[in-house]
């Protein structure tokens, strides 16, 4: 029997690194680049090893397919976590015509698979038996990722995966597609956009294009936080508040993401991070930016009465002032804030000047109407006392300082009497 070599096709890529110059004898290190081999090894085998050769060896992206390794083994160190056998049957299809898979979420022992136009779960380590009357009944199974069950709704996250967001069994994210902004917990599929806001996610989504939808859960005030921001430019961040059920605030700052962490709502914004709701700076200070705290009202009781608008009041801090109060037809004066008198020539000159004025703890001024003269008005502008309209929205600004502390608003409210013009 003659001797005879036989070539064996060997799969595997190595790293030469040389790591000591002064040192002939021990220069090179060898690594394998897969993690179950030995690293920084002076020399390596060439086992023959058993595998199976493709016709078609080159990437293949399959967008709707799920595909998992060998397992991590803790307590036995074993690390196969970068083997994919293919051998085995190791992948899991969704439906093609609903998109590509955009975001995975594990929970408990199901794994939440959010594609384009549709959010399914599928069963980790279960299967799926049915009853005669077609109700899943879930089994212990050695299938890694079982049957493909489908949410209700025709939903997905479309290519915002970076709108999601968890808090408990509540997950939040965004369908731009549809202009939806959706909750899915025990009870399925949410529509929260639909809680008064229905309009303004449906004209600020549907036309993102290429931007971005940051979504976080702000644990300090237990609500989910969006920051719509098109590609066009600008931005909205508001948040929604379980407690409510409402779209409670508009914040001045455009996060590049928001999570948190430790009992803490952080945000980061070129490449830096930042605290939210830190004592360490004054309130509204956004990105090392100071801003003033804005609140807008809108008063339409009686909506069909033409009315004139005589005061406007609030209860809260003594450093609101009204920077606008606007009608359908008129626009008032703007007022101060309320400075305590110290003497009584102050006492007299406030009663002259347009600024809030405190009784009982609450804060009242007069409206002054400077809109222009209009046909058969007898007396205008400076003169008239009141503004009329069948509405009236009140801007009311708080300046933040390191003393202002609190700016609380807890109501506001106007006097008015039907128009007799």
């Amino acid at each position: 029997m003659a001797t005879t070599t036989v070539g064996i096709q060997y799969y595997n890529t190595y790293i030469l690194k040389k790591i000591n110059a002064s040192n002939a004898d021990n220069n090179w290190f060898v690594e394998e680049s897969r993690i179950r081999g030995g690293y920084n090894n002076v020399s390596t085998g060439l086992s023959p090893r058993a595998f199976i050769e493709t016709d078609t060896n080159a990437q293949q992206s399959l967008g709707n397919s799920l595909i998992y390794s060998g397992v991590l083994n803790s307590r036995t160190g074993i690390n196969q976590t970068n083997v994919f056998s293919a051998g085995e049957d190791i992948t899991k299809a969704v439906d093609p015509s609903k998109g590509t898979v955009q975001k995975l979420y594990a929970e408990d022992t199901n794994l939440i698979i959010f594609q384009e136009r549709k959010v399914n779960r599928a069963l980790i380590d279960k299967d799926a038996i049915y009853t005669q009357q077609g109700s899943p009944i879930s089994t212990t199974s050695n299938v890694v990722i079982g049957p493909v069950q489908s949410y209700v709704g025709e939903w997905g996250i479309a290519n915002n995966p970076e709108s999601f967001a968890v808090y408990g069994y509540r997950k939040y994210f965004t369908d731009a597609d549809k202009g939806s902004v959706l909750r899915l917990s025990r009870d399925g599929m949410t529509e929260i956009s639909n809680y008064g806001m229905y309009d303004f996610f449906r004209d600020n989504m549907t036309n993102i294009g290429n931007g971005k939808l940051i979504g976080g859960w702000d644990i300090h005030n237990k609500c989910y936080t969006l920051s719509i921001q098109p590609q066009s430019g600008g931005y909205n961040t508001l948040n929604f508040d379980e407690n409510v059920l409402g779209w409670t605030s508009l914040f001045t700052y455009e996060p590049d993401s928001l999570f948190s962490l430790t009992n803490k709502f952080f945000s980061t914004k070129d490449g830096a991070i930042y605290q939210h709701y830190s004592t360490l700076v004054n309130r509204a200070n956004f990105y090392t930016v100071q801003n003033d705290s804005t609140i807008t009202t809108i008063f339409n009781q009686n909506p069909s009465l033409v009315k004139t608008f005589q005061t406007i009041n609030y209860e809260g801090a003594s450093n609101w002032a009204l920077t606008s109060f606007v009608t359908n037809e008129d626009e008032a004066n703007a007022i101060a804030v309320y400075s305590v008198p110290l003497t009584l020539a102050d006492m007299e000159s406030q009663l002259l000047q347009n600024k809030f004025k405190a009784k009982e703890d609450k804060y009242f001024a007069n409206l002054i109407n400077t809109s222009a003269v209009t046909q058969g008005e007898v007396i205008y502008g400076a003169a008239i006392s009141g503004v009329k309209g069948f509405f009236a929205t009140a801007k009311l600004t708080a300046t933040n300082t390191a003393t202002s502390g609190t700016n609380e608003l807890f109501a506001t409210s106007t006097n008015y009497i039907e128009s007799s013009y």
